[in-house]
């Protein structure tokens, strides 16, 4: 019966999920159901949803209660997957009546189990930790195809008291290395494989009793149908020297690392249980650069953290100038329930925070105007992402360019297609974007 009906499916929150969803998505294939992108359509609609912060959980029931007006017409059942029903399904179940069935982290290869329940008893299912955490390897592919992301861990225990990853995640998981392998080795010819976790430098240690995370880049670098690998959230603490020297000397691994690190001030640092220091970064920043001169870094930080004072807070833009990276991402403090950050006092007047966040982009924006420039009158090598009709030309990505969370290169070029690599000359910069064109442009 089920194979028979109309799937919608909706992914919220973030590239994590997004692999989540994807898998999700393998399943319905599995079954042979049918897909669609238009919810008037759809007779069963699965949202996976974030509930990482407030404004996560909201956007998460919003989209729950937009989609019940589909209800009107031929939509039958509402499926609500992931982070939210995992952390708050005791406190939503009554509320969200819109909602048919409910799903964790772990469940998805029960939705159809839960789906046919919902529909032979007529009630509203709650599968809510009665998976298996089971590795899933089949994948619908979401992303553009020449890129995709490779989830390598759930799961923290860094227990960052602002943070409510382990409560709704649980303790970190490491999925078997030659499982990895598999699902890249089945996601096709890529451009660029981009590695995630929540913390993907931590890869094994839980499970090999080591850590094996450059064992892991060394097995993902052999695959032919792989060529680049992009790391992300590689937490400081855990980069060490032979994974420095893996992204020197490996060609296939892009010279970027996104690494995580939430402040620049000790007393604040400590209070956010990171392991961190502002010395120590700034020493961790000066060894990546010395072994890889070119190497782009990104990172992210929270501003308004309880306590955190002025003087702090001018700390952190000071430590922004210093450091000169490539890209930042701030965030105004979320005061999340469950956590110990929640407690703390005083916290911080959300205009406080608004103007904080503010401020420190501006800051940033300067920091990487100046980086940026460095490039004008150079060629580099563009992934093509596209083309941008707005501006009438092509859009891609450098090595430093992660998608979605960093700039962009727009080119002018005769041709250009998606998912192959060009020299561009750099002809202009702003503070996020590259501009230039490729030889074979003739035009203007």
């Amino acid at each position: 019966m089920l194979s028979k009906k109309i799937f919608g499916v909706i992914s919220l929150g973030c590239d994590k999920n997004r692999v989540d969803t994807e898998k999700l998505l393998g399943l319905l294939k599995t079954r042979e159901c049918t897909l669609t992108d238009d919810l008037a359509k759809a007779q069963i609609v699965i949202i996976n949803t974030c509930a990482f912060l407030q404004s996560a959980r909201e956007e998460a029931i919003n989209t729950i209660l937009e989609c019940a007006e589909y209800k009107n017409g031929v939509l039958e059942k509402i499926v609500v997957t992931g982070c939210l029903p995992q952390k708050f399904v005791d406190e939503l179940y009554k509320p969200l009546a819109e909602v048919d069935v409910f799903l964790g982290i772990n469940d998805y290869e029960k939705i159809f189990e839960a789906l046919e329940e919902s529909y032979q008893k007529e009630c509203r299912p709650n599968f809510v930790g009665k998976g298996s955490d089971g590795y899933l390897t089949n994948r619908v592919q979401t992303t553009q195809e020449h890129y995709a992301y490779l989830k390598i861990a759930d799961g923290c225990y860094n227990h960052c008291t602002y943070c409510l990853i382990p409560k709704i995640r649980g303790k970190y998981r490491s999925y078997p290395m030659e499982k990895l392998v598999e699902e890249a080795k089945e996601l096709g010819e890529l451009a660029e494989l981009i590695i995630v976790a929540q913390d993907s430098t931590r890869y094994g240690e839980d499970l090999y009793g080591e850590n094996r995370f450059v064992a892991l880049l060394q097995a993902l670098s052999k695959l032919e149908n792989i060529q680049s690998i992009r790391l992300l959230y590689c937490y400081p603490d855990v980069i060490t020297d032979a994974l420095i020297e893996e992204i020197a000397t490996n060609d296939k691994i892009l010279k970027y690392m996104d690494i995580p690190l939430q402040h620049s001030e000790n007393r604040v640092l400590k209070l956010m249980n990171r392991k961190g220091t502002r010395e120590g970064y700034l020493r961790l920043f000066e060894k990546l650069r010395k072994r890889i001169p070119d190497i782009a870094i990104r990172s992210t930080f929270i501003s308004g953290f309880p306590t955190e004072t002025e003087e702090e807070f001018e700390g952190m833009k000071s430590f922004i100038r210093e450091a000169k990276l490539f890209n930042c991402g701030f965030f105004a403090y979320s005061r999340e329930p469950d956590t110990g950050a929640c407690r703390m006092k005083p916290q911080i007047h959300h205009n406080t925070k608004k103007r904080r966040v503010h401020a420190l982009y501006k800051t940033q924006s300067e920091v990487a105007y100046n980086v940026l420039s460095t490039f004008v009158g150079k060629q580099i090598r563009v992934l093509c992402d596209g083309i941008d009709y707005e501006r009438g030309c092509f859009v891609g990505r450098a090595y430093f360019n992660a998608p979605d969370i960093d700039g962009k290169v727009y080119f002018h070029a005769a041709e250009a297609m998606q998912g192959k690599y060009y020299k561009v000359l750099i002809e202009n910069n702003d503070e996020y974007d590259l501009f230039g064109r490729t030889e074979d442009y003739e035009g203007e």
